[in-house]
């Protein structure tokens, strides 16, 4: 009975706000500090991010034990802002992601970020997000992923849950299926949070109300700056205002283009590069341990380029 409640003040802390998909520091050989972990999390925070989505793809959720996820979730909500934690496609099956998701609950986590499972059978993802949410009693966050994309019937019957909190859609680079995603949220009175980095501002305008994207794993405030702009161009209608997000958005697009590109999972090294350039993250974590094998380390100084050009462009 609590799940409505929750939800409403969820929304409302969540609406226009930027949540920082976080990556997860860690050494080359997989292991973390906690100490390094609660200060790359409070640079975000201090950097303009509104929320935190710990241990989802960016933190490399999938690969970490439920106690680690646990003090990383313990240690990000000490911040005092919404979090929002990932469940599903760990290596150890289903039963370790209805455990965590109970254990997320109790660690401090706000939300469920929940990836579209294996099966997908439009009755077992229902059913999936169901058990989640019994197992964690908390609201929800519905995960449109590109790389098991949900078919609009059976995205329809999710966002009719009345655990789900929220819709994430990370299509990409399918316009449509991102634009009719938004729609069908909206209709239902859901809370859109963009997951699109390589769509945002377009994202933003086709009707999603906030942002939780890996991009502001590091340089937060050329993101947030993105959701900043296009709230002020709504809620003031000001030509002017309108005028800056665009100007801002170019700036997005800019950043996203040197990280999310092919290999794409190779974006969560190429962010954990600006992190370490920035000074929010030792060398010694800013490694991923996960990275694709075909990432070449000749792009670190591009990346690391273009995104200090737009980070002074933002501050102009």
């Amino acid at each position: 009975m609590g799940i409505p409640r929750a939800t409403t003040e969820l929304n409302g802390r969540l609406r226009w706000s930027l949540v920082a998909a976080a990556a997860t520091p860690m050494r080359a050989d997989g292991s973390t500090d906690p100490d390094v972990c609660s200060a790359y999390f409070g640079q975000l925070v201090r950097a303009g991010a509104g929320g935190l989505a710990i241990a989802a793809h960016t933190g490399r959720g999938d690969r970490l034990p439920i106690a680690t996820k646990a003090d990383l979730v313990r240690r990000a909500a000490a911040l005092n802002v919404p979090i929002v934690t990932g469940v599903g496609g760990h290596a150890d099956g289903p039963g370790h992601d209805l455990e965590w998701a109970a254990t997320a609950a109790a660690a401090g986590a706000d939300a469920l970020l929940v990836f579209p499972p294996a099966d997908t059978n439009p009755d077992a993802v229902v059913e999936h997000h169901e058990a989640v949410a019994r197992a964690s009693g908390l609201p929800l966050v519905v995960f449109d992923l590109y790389t098991r994309p949900y078919a609009p019937s059976t995205l329809e019957r999710l966002l009719e849950l009345p655990r789900v909190a929220a819709f994430k859609p990370a299509r990409l680079h399918d316009a449509i299926a991102c634009q009719e995603g938004i729609a069908a949220a909206r209709a239902r009175g859901k809370l859109v949070l963009t997951g699109e980095d390589r769509m945002l501002g377009a994202s933003l305008m086709w009707g999603a109300e906030g942002a939780l994207i890996g991009l502001a794993a590091a340089a937060v405030q050329i993101s947030v700056a993105a959701v900043d702009t296009f709230a002020a161009a709504v809620h003031t209608s000001s030509r002017d205002a309108a005028a800056r997000f665009l100007e801002v958005s170019a700036i997005v697009d800019e950043l996203s283009r040197v990280t999310f590109r092919p290999p794409y999972d190779g974006y969560v090294q190429r962010m954990l590069w600006i992190a370490a350039d920035e000074g929010i993250l030792p060398a010694e974590f800013a490694v991923d341990p996960f990275r694709p094998a075909d990432l070449d380390d000749a792009e670190r100084d591009e990346v690391v380029r273009v995104v200090r050009q737009c980070r002074d462009q933002v501050r102009r």
